[in-house]
């Protein structure tokens, strides 16, 4: 009796032995209209062992690709995709970080580009808007990332390091209004944020990033 133990490696598990036994066959014909009519049935009998996949062009490569590489990568065919490299141990490409300098990392670099944006506002009723506005995110920021409130006159002064000391806000001002009460951020929105905002969102658009609109129900 021979054990699974004694046979030889699968090259992929998932398609069974009997599949390698017959694309071991195919390997041994000798007339290659032959080998392609074979190995188009094996690509069926594939899909028929392994049906979990979706139909779709890339699930057909993947057949492909399979067979090849159930076959050592040895096996003169007509496929109708390329054929694959035989290195699978060669590491995926690695994918670049985008780097981004930021200096305060709590608030993110949307509230940077907010900030320049607003210090080209040259109405002083609609940069003060903006930079309450921006005021407002960074404190619902900060408490969101460090789990405690952050005084006023604190995100104020960031304002101003962030901004080069073009923006700035009267803190007593902000105190008695409670400017940076963040409750009602969105609907409080004044257009010169809005403008900032719709500015920074049509940037990430343009990046590659997809802008899914709320249905309505």
């Amino acid at each position: 009796m021979e054990y699974n133990t004694q046979r030889e490696d699968l090259k992929l598990r998932e398609y069974g032995r009997n599949v390698h036994r017959l694309i071991k066959y195919i390997k041994t014909v000798e007339d290659k209209d032959k080998r392609n009519v074979h190995a188009e049935t094996m690509i069926e009998l594939m899909k028929f062992v392994n049906p979990a996949m979706k139909e779709s062009p890339e699930y057909a490569q993947k057949l492909w690709d399979d067979l090849y590489i159930m076959a050592d990568f040895d096996l003169d065919i007509d496929s109708p995709f390329p054929k694959p490299e035989a290195n699978l141990d060669k590491p995926p490409q690695r994918v670049a970080y985008p780097k981004m300098d930021v200096r305060f990392k709590h608030y993110g670099k949307n509230i940077e580009l907010l900030i320049e944006i607003a210090k080209q506002k040259e109405d002083p009723k609609e940069r003060e808007e903006a930079t309450v506005y921006i005021g407002k995110l960074m404190k619902a920021f900060y408490s969101a990332s460090n789990r405690e409130t952050v005084d006023d006159a604190t995100v104020i002064k960031n304002i101003r390091q962030l901004s080069g000391d073009t923006l700035d806000l009267d803190v007593e001002k902000v105190r008695e209004g409670n400017l940076f009460e963040s409750s009602r951020i969105i609907n409080d929105r004044p257009n010169a944020s809005r403008d900032a905002y719709s500015h920074d969102r049509n940037r990430r658009n343009k990046s590659g990033k997809k802008n899914f609109k709320r249905r309505r129900s």
